[in-house]
């Protein structure tokens, strides 16, 4: 049985909508549940952030995660497949009416990102302070904490509701098909043969 870790919302419910079209028959997690037991499969309802040390310590032997987690984590995983499935940015954002001071010694930047953050500004030879945040990342700002923000955009709408504007892309991304590389030596053909299924649902 392989066992497969899904980020909660909206990519779990978009990559069981594959599974069904793949096995034509349905994959329902019952309310609450976080483990889904169906047709050689154990589906694992886990936090984004999270997905890859499921893996990693192969809990799961597989995985589905944004490839913007994958850079954040940085862990020996393996990736199979771009599922073209919850595309987003990860941007640089700033106050609508200012731009970035890149004469300034230190830039402060409020970011859950922090590694990646950290390599886009040193590719850039700034000096920065990351200011790690968990949550409600636009108003650092707005209110001096920072002077720029690294986030997750999808639309922008969430910045410029907040007086913020995008100034830089720093990466595209979309969620992967991940493997733990030791369950990829030992449950090679089951791996392989849902690769190929999935890339051929997706390319169809």
């Amino acid at each position: 049985m392989l066992t497969v870790a899904l980020p909660k919302g909206r990519i779990a419910e978009e990559t069981l909508a594959i599974f069904e079209k793949i096995f034509n028959t349905s994959f329902h997690f019952d309310d609450r549940k976080l483990i889904l037991e169906a047709h050689g499969f154990r589906f694992l309802l886990v936090r984004n952030q999270d997905v890859p040390a499921y893996v990693l310590h192969q809990s799961a032997d597989i995985g589905v995660v944004g490839l913007d987690v994958l850079e954040e984590k940085d862990e020996d995983l393996l990736r199979l497949l771009d599922l073209g499935i919850g595309k987003c940015k990860v941007c640089v954002g700033i106050q609508a009416d200012k731009e970035i001071d890149y004469t300034v010694p230190e830039l402060k930047v409020a970011t859950k990102m922090v590694n990646i953050a950290q390599k886009y500004f040193s590719k850039k030879a700034m000096a920065v302070e990351i200011i790690k945040l968990y949550g409600s990342i636009e108003l650092a700002p707005l209110v001096g904490l920072s002077d720029v923000i690294v986030d997750v955009v999808e639309t922008g709408a969430t910045m410029k509701q907040n007086g913020l504007k995008v100034v830089e892309t720093i990466m595209e991304s979309s969620a992967y098909l991940i493997s733990n590389k030791n369950s990829f030596i030992e449950k090679k053909d089951e791996i392989t043969s849902l690769y190929h299924k999935i890339n051929t649902a997706i390319t169809q």
